[in-house]
C-alpha cells in the first residue's frame, strides 16, 4: 500500500462555515436522484457524492474543535464550534433520512457488494440512535459537556506564588517531595471542591438529558442506547461484566502487592492518595530533553521502525500537524482526530515533563497512523473502528515502540519500562471502577448528586481497596470521577481501555519474541481500519479476546513474571 502523504498543512486547511440552506438544498436533490435512480450504478456514484459532502463536514468539525481546544478563549473558534454544535442535530437528521434510503435501496446487494455488509450494519444501527426528536436534547447535552470543558480549561491553581493549569500542576503533583506533592493534590481537589456545585448540576442534566433521550428513541434506559452509539454489536453488558470479575478476580490482587512494593521502594509505612502516582523515590523516569529533541528522537525511532511509520512522522511533523505542548488556555488532556477529506490525522496533547508526554506521543501516533493508514477505504465509517478497537492501535504503539525507549529515557529506560507496565495493570481496576460506576448511573438516573458520590466510593473500595485519603476533604468525598472527563463526555467509553490493554499486551509479548511479525499484524490491523468489528479486528492481528475466559490470567501471568524479575533492583534495602 502506498503511504503518500497529503501535502497540506494544517495552517493551511480553508475552512468555511457551513450554509444550511446550501446544504438543504444538496442533501434534498442528492435524495432525489438517489430514490429516481435507474441502475446501481447510477446509485453508487451518488453514494459517492454523499460520502464526499460528509468528509467535508467532518473536516470542517474537526478543525472547528481543534481550534477550540487549542485556545479555549479563542472567540472565533467559540463561536463556530457554537453555530456547529446547534446544526447537528440537523445535519443528523439529514444523513439518517439518506441512510433509510440506502437501506432500502432496490440495489441494495449491490451496494454491499461494493461498500461492504458492515457499511450498512452500521448505518442500520444509526438508525435505531437517532429520530428528529431528540434534536433539541442532542443540542443541550452539547452544550452542558462545553461547560464542563471550559470550568476544566478554566483552571488558574496558585501553587508556591504561581499560577497553573491542571496539566502544568501534575508534575508537582508527582514531586519526590511528599508534602509538596501532597499539598499539589490538595491544591488541584479544592479547584475541583469550589466547581463542585456546577460539577454536580452540569452532571445531573446529562443523565437526565441523556435518560429522556434514550426513551425517547424507545430504549428502555441510556445504556442501552450507549451501547449501540457505541457500535457494541458482539457483546452486551452481561459480557462487560464478566471482564470485570476477571479483573477484580486476577488483577485487583496483583495490584494491592504492586501497592505495597511501591510503599516500600518510596519508604512510606502507608501510601495514601497523593502517593499513588508515584512509583520511585527519585521520582519517575523523564525524558532527557525539551520537546524539540523528544519530537528529534520520535522521528528517528519511526524511521527506523518501519517505513510505514517513517513516512507517517515525516508528514506529521513537516505538515504541523501536532500540537504537542502545555500553554495557558489550552484544553486539557490529549487525542488525535482527522481531516476527513485530506486523509491526514492530528495530534493533540499537553507536554509538561513528566512521563507521560512519550506515552502521550505514542499512544496518539497510534491513532493516527491507524487513521492514517484507513484513509484507502471509501466509507467513512470505516476510517475509524470502534473505540475499543482504536484503542488497540494506540496502547500497542505504546509497547511496539519499547526497543526505542532508550531514546527518550537513557539510563533510566529499565526503570520507564517497569514504570510502563506496572501502571498498565493498575489502570485495569479504575478503568472497570468507572464502568461499573456508569452503570450503576444510567440504571439509577433519578439518584441524587450526593448519592453519586457514595456509590463512587463503594467502587473505589470494591477495585481500589488500597487507596486511602489523607487530609483531602474533596476527593475523599467521592469526587475523584470529576476529573475524568470521559464520564461526562462520552459515557461508557472507558472500559474500552481495559480491553485494549490486554490486547496490547499481547502485542507486547509478541514484539519481544519477534519485532517484525508484530509490526506486520500490527500494520495489518491499522490498514483494517473499520472495515471490520471489534472482535474480528483482534482475530485479524492474532490476538485472543479479552471476554475469552483465561485471556487475563494468561497475558497478566506473563507481565507479572517480568515485574517480579525486576522489582528488587527498585527497591533499596
Amino acid at each position: 500500500m502506498s503511504l503518500i502523504p497529503n501535502k497540506i498543512s494544517f495552517s493551511d486547511i480553508p475552512y468555511t462555515r457551513p450554509d444550511m440552506e446550501s446544504l438543504k438544498f444538496k442533501y434534498s436533490e442528492l435524495q432525489k436522484d438517489f430514490n429516481q435512480a435507474q441502475s446501481a450504478e447510477q446509485q453508487l456514484d451518488i453514494l459517492d457524492s454523499w460520502n464526499e459532502l460528509r468528509m467535508q463536514l467532518s473536516t470542517i468539525s474537526s478543525y472547528a474543535n481543534v481550534r477550540l481546544t487549542q485556545n479555549v478563549k479563542d472567540e472565533w473558534a467559540i463561536s463556530e464550534k457554537e453555530f456547529l454544535d446547534k446544526h447537528s442535530p440537523t445535519l443528523s437528521e439529514w444523513n439518517t433520512e439518506f441512510t433509510k434510503a440506502i437501506v432500502d435501496s432496490k440495489f441494495r446487494k449491490e451496494i454491499e457488494k461494493e461498500w461492504g455488509s458492515l457499511f450498512l450494519e452500521k448505518i442500520e444501527l444509526g438508525l435505531q440512535t437517532f429520530k428528529p426528536e431528540i434534536k433539541e436534547d442532542m443540542i443541550e447535552e452539547s452544550e452542558q459537556t462545553k461547560k464542563y470543558s471550559e470550568i476544566l480549561a478554566s483552571a488558574q491553581i496558585e501553587f508556591d506564588g504561581e499560577i497553573h493549569n491542571i496539566s502544568s500542576l501534575s508534575p508537582i503533583i508527582l514531586s519526590p517531595d511528599r508534602e509538596t506533592r501532597k499539598r499539589a493534590q490538595q491544591k488541584l481537589y479544592s479547584f475541583i471542591g469550589e466547581k463542585a456545585e456546577s460539577l454536580d448540576t452540569i452532571y445531573d442534566s446529562l443523565v437526565h438529558i441523556r435518560t429522556k433521550t434514550a426513551k425517547k428513541l424507545g430504549f428502555t434506559n441510556y445504556t442501552e442506547l450507549a451501547y449501540k452509539e457505541l457500535g457494541r454489536t458482539e457483546y452486551t453488558r452481561n459480557e462487560v461484566a464478566v471482564f470485570r470479575k476477571q479483573i477484580l478476580d486476577v488483577i485487583v490482587p496483583l495490584v494491592h502487592r504492586f501497592k505495597k512494593e511501591q510503599a516500600e521502594r518510596l519508604g512510606l509505612s502507608e501510601l495514601f492518595f497523593h502517593d499513588e502516582n508515584l512509583l520511585f523515590a527519585d521520582g519517575n523516569p523523564k525524558a532527557q530533553g525539551d520537546p524539540d529533541w523528544i519530537i528529534k528522537r520520535a522521528s528517528e525511532m519511526y524511521k527506523e521502525l518501519s517505513p510505514e511509520t517513517d513516512s507517517f512522522f515525516t508528514m506529521m511533523r513537516e505538515q504541523g500537524l501536532m500540537d504537542l505542548v502545555n500553554r495557558p488556555n489550552k484544553s486539557p488532556g490529549g487525542y488525535c482526530t482527522s481531516f476527513a477529506s485530506y486523509g491526514i490525522p492530528f495530534i493533540f496533547s499537553n507536554f509538561n515533563g513528566t512521563t507521560h508526554d512519550i506515552e502521550v506521543l505514542t499512544h496518539e501516533a497510534g491513532h493516527a497512523l491507524q487513521s492514517f493508514m484507513s484513509r484507502i477505504h471509501k466509507p467513512m465509517e470505516y476510517r475509524w473502528p470502534s473505540y475499543e478497537a482504536c484503542e488497540i492501535h494506540s496502547m500497542s504503539m505504546e509497547y511496539i515502540t519499547w526497543p526505542w525507549m532508550e531514546n527518550f529515557f537513557g539510563p533510566d529506560t529499565d526503570k520507564f519500562k517497569y514504570y510502563h507496565i506496572v501502571k498498565s495493570l493498575i489502570f485495569l481496576p479504575y478503568a472497570c471502577a468507572v464502568d461499573e460506576f456508569q452503570h450503576w448511573i444510567y440504571d439509577n438516573p433519578e439518584a441524587t448528586p450526593q448519592q453519586r458520590l457514595e456509590n463512587w466510593k463503594s467502587m473505589e473500595q470494591k477495585y481500589l481497596p488500597w487507596r486511602t485519603y489523607d487530609d483531602n476533604p474533596v476527593a475523599s468525598q467521592g469526587r475523584v470521577w470529576q476529573m475524568q472527563a470521559h464520564i461526562y463526555k462520552t459515557p461508557f467509553y472507558y472500559i474500552d481501555y481495559a480491553l485494549a490493554q490486554i490486547c496490547a499486551l499481547q502485542f507486547w509479548v509478541k514484539s519481544r519474541e519477534n519485532q517484525k511479525e508484530a509490526m506486520k499484524d500490527y500494520l495489518h490491523i491499522c490498514e483494517i481500519g473499520g472495515s471490520k468489528t471489534f472482535l474480528e479486528i483482534v482475530k485479524e492481528g492474532n490476538l485472543q479476546s479479552p471476554f475469552k475466559e483465561g485471556t487475563v490470567a494468561d497475558i497478566v501471568k506473563v507481565a507479572d513474571t517480568w515485574i517480579k524479575e525486576r522489582t528488587p533492583m527498585f527497591i533499596k534495602h
